[in-house]
């Protein structure tokens, strides 16, 4: 098995209904298969962090999510508070209304909040949720995350009326340039649909399926 996809691997599980059983099982899949990341809400921050305490696997978690409709200093201190309980990776959901309305310096600094919060100690992923936006929504959504100093655009929060597709991550790659990342998210849930998305540019894969894609490459003798 090629392993090297497994770091693109975002291990996620954010349903409400999550249980402490069920997070540190996505712990143990995510030290077998030695993914990127889990992603987890902030609740479960730090029971997550302590489950990967002397691995690599990171913890990201969620900030304003999933409608992005929380203020600026609200994100910067879910984001501070993450961080303390031992998150490594922060994927937040930019105000979308804010964008859609025009309002591109209230997007900025809304990214800008959650950057500073971080101060190096966290990358930060900005969650656009192109199913809600246009072409020319996208494109602003991407300009606005690269003057704002975030370290990833990603698709989706995977809780709107769609997810990744191969077309936004193209867009959003060709946007951003060759050294920022790219996450595609939601709705990835197969090794040939994450091998599409890395062709296309992403660089991160946001998937609950993490272990059913694993387990689809193993069988590709192609890799």
């Amino acid at each position: 098995m090629n392993t090297d996809f497994a770091t693109y691997i975002d291990h996620t599980l954010l349903k409400a209904e999550t249980k402490k059983e069920e997070i540190l099982k996505l712990c143990e899949e995510a030290r077998t298969y030695s993914f990127a990341s889990v992603c987890v809400n902030p609740t479960w921050v730090k029971t997550a962090a302590e489950a990967l305490a002397g691995t690599p696997v990171k913890v990201c978690t969620v900030i304003g999510f999933p409608l992005g409709a929380s203020t600026s200093e609200v994100k910067a201190f879910e984001t501070a508070d993450a961080i303390q309980n031992g998150a490594g990776e922060i994927d937040m959901v930019i105000n979308i209304g804010a964008l859609r309305g025009g309002d591109d310096a209230t997007v900025k600094k809304d990214i800008e909040a959650v950057v500073q919060a971080a101060k190096d100690q966290a990358i930060v992923k900005v969650i656009i949720e192109t199913a809600l936006l246009t072409e020319q929504e996208k494109r602003k959504a991407c300009e606005l995350s690269v003057l704002a100093g975030a370290d990833f655009v990603k698709t989706s929060t995977g809780f709107s009326n769609g997810g990744a597709t191969e077309e936004d991550v193209k867009l959003m790659r060709a946007v951003v340039g060759p050294e920022m990342g790219v996450k595609a998210s939601g709705g990835v849930r197969s090794f040939e649909e994450m091998k599409k998305m890395i062709d296309a540019g992403a660089t991160r894969i946001g998937a609950s399926s993490g272990v059913q894609i694993m387990q689809g490459l193993a069988s590709t003798s192609d890799y």
